[in-house]
């Protein structure tokens, strides 16, 4: 779940700001910079695992090792899937930056609530309590639309 959240965190900081007033929208040119971004964040997260646990054994040991911890990385990339999906869409179907942009920080808030809740449930907490963890996870997505809002 670290992986999910950290994507979607992820893609909303760069949806945010990648787009400026009174620039042009380009939104396929932005769904490459989520998903390079991302693809980046898991190898440099996934490398940085695997030499913080480096232990001297064989090469071919170390390379499976890596292996398997950049492909631990994976959720973090599909996290960002969805605002590279909307963005796609955005640019075949020409939509508007204003409303694409509030959508996707809007889609993402509810996803990161949805991330919190659906792990505080499965790890044993009763659904009251899971919601209240599924808001405190969607205030991150909040923060980034007021952040988004003060600053430009």
């Amino acid at each position: 779940m670290f992986g999910g959240v950290y994507g979607t965190v992820l893609a909303s900081a760069l949806m945010a700001a990648l787009h400026q007033e009174g620039e042009d929208f380009t939104p396929f040119y932005d769904a490459s910079w989520v998903l390079v971004t991302a693809a980046t964040a898991g190898l440099a997260h996934g490398y940085s695992h695997h030499m913080a646990s480096h232990r001297a054994k064989s090469a071919g040991h170390r390379w499976q090792v890596l292996g398997r911890a950049l492909w631990n990385e994976w959720p973090l990339i599909a996290a960002t899937l969805p605002t590279v999906l909307l963005l796609t869409a955005a640019g075949l179907g020409g939509w508007d930056a204003y409303d694409v942009t509030a959508g996707g920080l809007g889609l993402n808030t509810a996803l990161l609530f949805g991330w919190g809740s659906l792990t505080a449930l499965r790890v044993g907490h009763r659904l009251g309590r899971a919601l209240l963890i599924g808001l405190a996870d969607a205030a991150i997505g909040l923060a980034i639309i007021v952040a988004n809002a003060l600053i430009k």
